[in-house]
């Protein structure tokens, strides 16, 4: 990550929170921040709520519109991708204030969890990172296109109909056990994926595949690592491509991911012991991708359901988005 040289940048001028009302204790996070307020002498924080019908984007611009240079959101993965939609073409800064079974940006940027106090305080005397964002247009089975942001990754596959087939009253009493089912289905279905696609400027290409994840970070919940060389602040998307054939092809993908990624990668000089890729899963760089499918299939961004998609376009924005992370933590992520 990139420290920003803003000489003010411990001092914000005005400081808004976006939260989710179903997800957060509304009234532990205005006790934090009032403290904070009389600390720092900063002027009043104001509150948006996010909605079934807007999850962050139009909150944000309420709290832009008020002044706020530094805006908390307080909700679930949905809600972080939504305010840095809004965000990612200001001049503010955004904080994170983990709630929900995810949390996986906050994860990816080594960010602590269940911590309003903390969180509350990175907000108000915290520094500001750049860190990169990812930007899709997605045309929709009527031809329809639509503008989008997302923090953590983009897919179509395995992840959109796991959580296509996930029920969201169990997800509200379990968290991410009520996965477990709707990824056994998703991987029952053995249907594929057939696109073209297009790397950068490079010519268009045809493949077959069963899930493709188009990510910014790397790490999934459960400390599974996904992308293994992705980094929110390297000004590139990691693609990964899964092309299983039958129980082999979904062992080779266990093992690459649960122990070349999540164990080798993790302990010195491990990455000598890793192979190569293997067809079941294959990775790749780029700045820019461009797909299109042969019919319209789910589409999920940073968790979230976006319909099924005929075509996408995404492409990175290096250093697109600023994060307000303590002051001590200064270590680069990439």
């Amino acid at each position: 990550m990139t420290e920003k040289s803003t000489s003010d940048s411990s001092s914000p001028r005005a400081v808004a929170v976006v939260y989710n009302p179903i997800k957060v204790d509304l009234d532990a996070i205005k006790a934090a921040v009032a403290a904070l307020e009389s600390e720092t002498g900063s002027q009043p924080t104001t509150f948006h709520a996010t909605s079934k019908e807007d999850p962050g984007v139009g909150a944000t611009k309420e709290a832009l519109d008020a002044g706020a240079d530094v805006v908390i959101v307080a909700g679930g993965d949905g809600t972080v991708r939504a305010v840095a939609e809004a965000l990612h073409d200001s001049d503010a800064a955004l904080a994170l204030m983990p709630s929900g079974t995810g949390n996986l940006f906050a994860r990816n940027l080594g960010l602590p969890l269940d911590d309003v106090e903390g969180a509350v305080r990175t907000a108000f005397t915290g520094v500001d990172r750049s860190v990169d964002i990812g930007l899709i247009d997605i045309r929709d089975e009527n031809e329809k296109l639509s503008r989008h942001a997302f923090v953590v990754m983009a897919g179509l596959g395995l992840d959109a109909k796991m959580l296509a087939n996930t029920d969201d009253d169990l997800k509200a009493k379990i968290g991410w056990l009520a996965y477990v089912s709707a990824t056994v289905k998703a991987v029952a279905d053995d249907s594929e994926l057939r696109l073209k696609y297009r790397l950068d400027s490079r010519r268009s290409r045809s493949a077959r595949a069963h899930t493709v994840i188009v990510g910014n970070c790397g790490s999934l919940t459960a400390n599974v690592l996904l992308l293994p060389d992705a980094a929110p602040d390297d000004g590139f998307l990691d693609v990964a491509v899964m092309r299983p054939q039958g129980l082999i092809g979904w062992v080779q993908i266990l093992v690459k991911v649960l122990w070349e990624n999540g164990v080798l990668r993790r302990i010195k000089g491990g990455h000598h012991l890793t192979t190569k890729d293997v067809r079941a899963l294959s990775y790749v760089k780029a700045q820019q991708l461009t797909v299109r499918l042969d019919k319209p299939e789910e589409i999920e961004l940073d968790g979230d359901e976006f319909g099924k998609a005929i075509a996408f376009t995404t492409k990175i924005k290096a250093g697109g988005l600023t994060v307000r992370v303590p002051q001590e933590a200064n270590a680069p992520l990439s």
